[in-house]
C-alpha cells in the first residue's frame, strides 16, 4: 500500500468504540470476534493512525456499573488516551439498547422512561465533557413507532423538543461548551423513526429554545437507506451553518443499515462528498460510523479502519486533480456561463429590475437548443476515478 495516503492528526479521522469494537453479531448470527476493551481499542486506533475515538456512555461504562467501577474504568481510559495522544471529540448516549427504551426514550409514552432518559443523558454529558468532547450527538434509535395507533406524532415531537430544550439549558447551566448534533435515520430498529432525514432535523432545530447550539450529524447510510442523495443533505446542512459533525460509511440504497467501510460501494458518491467537504473547508472530525465485515478477525478490523481513512485520502487527492484538470475546468466554465446580455437573475429585487426582467425578450428556443455536455463531464469524472486521466 502506498505511504502517500497515511493518516495524520490534521485529517481528524475518528472512530467510535462501537465500530472497531464490533464483535460481528447480527440478527442471524452470534459474535465472530472476541470483545476488546475500550483501552485496547484506543491502542488499536493509535496503531492504525486515527486522530480520535468517540463513544456512547455504555461503550465505556456498563449501564449497571457502580460509582467506584465507573471511576476506575474512566481513569484507565484516560491513561490510554494520554499514552496514545488520541482525543475524544464527540460523545453520545445509548438510549436504545436497554429494555427500558423498548418504546423510545425522549418520546416514550411513559413519563418515567422520559425522566430516566434525561438523567442518563445528563450523566453521559458529564462524562463526555470530562473526556474532552466538544460535540454531543443525539440519535433517536427507538424514537418511533411500528403502529401509529400507539403514539401521536405531534405529541412525540413535542416531547423531543422538551428534552432537547432541557438538555441545552443543562449544558448552559453547567458551563459546558457543547454543540449538539442531531442524527436522522428513516427506520431500523423501529418501523418508522421520527424526524427521519437531515432536512427534517434542520426544520425541527429552528423550533428549539437554543437553535444556535444545535446542528446535525448526517450519516451516509441513513440518507441512502431512504434513497436520498447524501451530498445534497450535507450541502443543505452546510449552507444552514449546521454541519456540526458527520458520519462516514457506505450503503447500498434501499437495504438495511449496512455500515460498510467508507467508499467501499458507491465510489462516485463518496468522491463528490469528499470533494465538497474539502472544497468548503469543513474543519470538523471525519468520523467513521462503520463496521468491518463479519468475515474478519482482529487483523481484518485493522484493515477495515485503515481502509476507511485511506479511501478518504485517495478521494481527497482525486478532488485536487479534478480542481486542477484543465479540460474539466474548461468544461465547467462553459457549462456555467457568465451573466451577459440579460438582466442578472441573482440580483436583489428592485422594482426597476423586476420591470427589466418582465420586458426582456428571451429566445427560449435558442436557449433550449444549447447542449450542456453533462455526458462528457460525467465520463471525465469516471476516467479520473479509474485512474486513466
Amino acid at each position: 500500500m502506498s505511504t502517500s495516503y497515511e493518516p495524520r492528526p490534521e485529517h481528524k479521522f475518528t472512530f467510535g468504540l462501537w465500530t472497531v469494537g464490533n464483535v460481528g453479531r447480527d440478527p442471524f448470527g452470534e459474535p465472530v470476534r472476541p470483545p476488546i476493551s475500550p483501552v485496547e481499542i484506543v491502542h488499536l486506533l493509535a496503531e492504525v493512525g486515527a486522530y480520535g475515538v468517540n463513544l456512547h456512555d455504555n461503550d465505556l461504562v456498563p449501564i449497571d456499573a457502580t460509582p467506584a467501577e465507573r471511576d476506575r474504568i474512566v481513569r484507565d481510559f484516560k491513561r490510554a488516551l494520554e499514552e496514545t495522544g488520541l482525543k475524544v471529540p464527540m460523545a453520545t448516549t445509548n438510549l436504545f439498547t436497554d429494555p427500558v427504551f423498548k418504546d423510545g426514550a425522549f418520546t416514550s409514552n411513559d413519563p418515567a422512561v422520559r425522566a430516566y432518559a434525561l438523567q442518563k443523558t445528563m450523566q453521559a454529558m458529564d462524562l463526555g465533557v470530562e473526556l474532552g468532547a466538544e460535540t454531543y450527538v443525539f440519535w433517536g434509535g427507538r424514537e418511533g413507532t411500528e403502529s401509529d395507533a400507539t403514539k401521536n406524532p405531534v405529541e412525540a415531537i413535542k416531547r423531543m423538543r422538551e428534552a432537547l430544550n432541557f438538555l441545552c439549558a443543562y449544558a448552559l447551566d453547567q458551563g459546558y461548551a457543547l454543540k449538539f448534533a442531531l442524527e436522522a435515520k428513516p427506520n431500523e430498529p423501529r418501523g418508522d423513526i421520527y424526524l427521519p432525514t437531515t432536512g427534517a432535523m434542520l426544520g425541527f432545530i429552528e423550533t428549539l429554545d437554543h437553535p444556535e447550539m444545535v446542528g446535525v450529524n448526517p450519516e451516509v447510510a441513513h440518507e441512502q437507506m431512504a434513497g436520498l442523495n447524501f451530498l445534497h443533505a450535507v450541502a443543505q446542512a452546510w449552507d444552514a451553518g449546521k454541519l456540526f459533525h458527520i458520519d462516514l460509511n457506505d450503503q447500498n440504497p434501499g437495504r438495511y443499515d449496512q455500515d460498510f467501510r467508507f467508499a467501499s460501494h458507491l465510489w462516485k458518491q463518496a468522491f463528490f462528498l469528499v470533494k465538497f467537504l474539502e472544497d468548503v473547508g469543513y474543519e470538523g472530525p471525519r468520523h467513521y460510523d462503520a463496521h468491518a465485515y463479519r468475515t474478519e478477525d482482529l487483523d481484518g478490523v485493522k484493515d477495515f479502519a485503515r481502509g476507511c481513512m485511506r479511501s478518504y485520502l485517495i478521494l481527497k487527492e482525486k478532488a485536487r486533480q479534478f480542481n486542477e484538470d484543465p479540460e474539466i475546468q474548461a468544461l465547467l466554465a462553459e457549462i456555467n456561463p457568465p451573466v451577459q446580455g440579460i438582466p442578472d437573475p441573482g440580483a436583489p429585487y428592485t422594482r426597476a429590475h423586476a420591470e427589466a426582467l418582465k420586458a426582456h425578450a428571451f429566445d427560449r428556443r435558442a436557449i433550449a437548443a444549447r447542449g450542456l455536455a453533462y455526458e462528457r463531464l460525467d465520463q471525465l469524472v469516471f476516467d479520473l476515478l479509474m485512474g486513466v486521466r
